[in-house]
């Protein structure tokens, strides 16, 4: 663990972590919850997400009107999000107004209100948000997605969740499931920053010491078994089409994520990247093209997305499934690595340099690997890692028949086959 990180344990499972940064004057203080959309069960799927909604709306020390005006006071740096497998809400302020910061999120996310007028003008809120992603080709696609690759498993349904279940979130559900979320074994607070370590212990005492543990855990959901869909989604109208391909991938914590991550960026992590090049630069065919990697922590995603017009969308995909095949039967230079290890510690080092994406670290280290791995480490890592590497992830994961395919947009005529994802 780095010499400016220090962890401490309250009595009541809560975990504390620190990172001082003594050259700047901003902190970053985070509550995290080691829980998500994924550890709903059916009938609550977006609860999560609706109490990230409806904490701002009032606690019952201070009303939405005074969070909001003490916010901006503050800098107006409080946010919050809700993933898969996490839940959080963080603050940036400036290092002297560190107590009256931590008062202020600890107090939202420990002592909500959840008036029930309040709870039935957020479902009207949150349903417009989910029409809005509807409205969204992108987004839709993503969650159509999802759905046909994860099935019936959590993964698969919309973190916002559903106008069905968004409107039946009255106060009692929502309050049955806060006391869950905050529950001390699923906290995780952390700060990064100009700050001592002694400090955010002692408030963390104060005002997440005397939370009481639950007796059943968040967590709990069953590993998903993944599927490989074909489909086309036909929408009317729309100038561009969009498509998603898709392979399982390692865990969070897989000892070969390094060359999972690595694998990545020379497919599609950056303007550098083999997508990049022959879709948009050689061919011209889209603005905007790239891949990731999703790690969950019993599986897997490997993802390429592309925006094309209509008639350029199967030679996108055609294009895309050229490139894996071509590192699965070829592996990759040695020029080519060494340009991805270059570009991954850079990114790493000059992340080092804002609070927030310190904060960020310190907590999903603690929630995937329970321990701090330092830079040095995770430097050392990527720079071990060798081509061939490299190419055993690519044959283990890139199979066609575990390969996925989703598009939406003007497309009539569009039938994909296990033909066009042979590799």
């Amino acid at each position: 663990m780095s010499e400016t990180i220090k962890r401490s344990r309250l009595r009541n499972g809560v975990v504390v972590l620190t990172d001082r940064m003594t050259n700047i004057r901003s902190v970053t203080l985070g509550v995290f919850m080691r829980s998500g959309a994924r550890d709903e069960p059916e009938s609550l799927n977006g609860v999560t997400h609706f109490i990230e909604h409806a904490v701002f709306k009032g606690s019952l020390s201070r009303s939405q009107r005074e969070i909001a005006f003490l916010t901006d006071r503050l800098g107006g740096g409080l946010e919050a999000f809700t993933m898969h497998e996490e839940t959080a809400f963080a603050i940036k302020a400036v290092d002297n107004e560190v107590e009256t910061a931590f008062d202020l999120i600890a107090d939202m996310v420990t002592s909500p209100a959840f008036h029930e007028s309040d709870l039935k003008s957020e479902q009207k809120v949150i349903i417009e948000e989910i029409k809005m992603t509807d409205d969204n080709p992108e987004e839709h696609l993503s969650d159509l997605f999802n759905a046909r690759l994860f099935g019936d498993h959590p993964l698969g349904a919309p973190i916002a969740g559903t106008p069905k279940t968004v409107k039946t979130f009255g106060r009692k559900q929502v309050l049955a499931f806060h006391r869950k979320l905050i529950a001390p074994h699923n906290l995780v607070i952390v700060a990064a920053g100009n700050v001592e370590h002694r400090e955010i212990v002692a408030l963390a005492k104060k005002y997440f010491g005397k939370l009481k543990s639950s007796a059943r855990r968040v967590q709990g959901q069953k590993s998903p078994s993944m599927l490989s869909p074909l489909f086309v989604k036909q929408r009317r109208g729309l100038e561009q089409s969009h498509f998603v391909l898709a392979t399982p991938f390692m865990n969070a914590d897989s000892d070969s994520r390094y060359a999972g991550e690595l694998l990545v960026n020379i497919l599609g992590g950056g303007t550098s990247s083999r997508l990049w090049q022959r879709i948009r630069e050689d061919r011209g065919l889209a603005y905007s093209v790239g891949a990731s990697g999703a790690m969950y922590r019993d599986c897997g995603v490997f993802s390429v997305y592309a925006g094309t017009s209509p008639e350029c969308l199967m030679e996108a995909i055609e294009i895309s499934m050229a490139e894996m095949r071509d590192i699965t039967r070829n592996g990759i230079g040695k020029e080519e690595l060494e340009l991805a290890k270059t570009q991954a510690i850079s990114s790493i080092i000059l992340g080092l340099e804002d609070s927030s994406n310190r904060a960020a670290s310190l907590a999903r280290l603690e929630m995937v690997h329970g321990r701090q791995i330092s830079v040095d480490e995770t430097i050392s890592k990527i720079s071990k890692t060798r081509p061939k590497e490299i190419l055993s992830v690519a044959r283990r994961y890139f199979r066609g028949d575990s390969v996925a395919i989703g598009a939406i947009g003007d497309l009539p005529k569009l039938r994909l086959t296990r033909k066009v994802v042979s590799l």
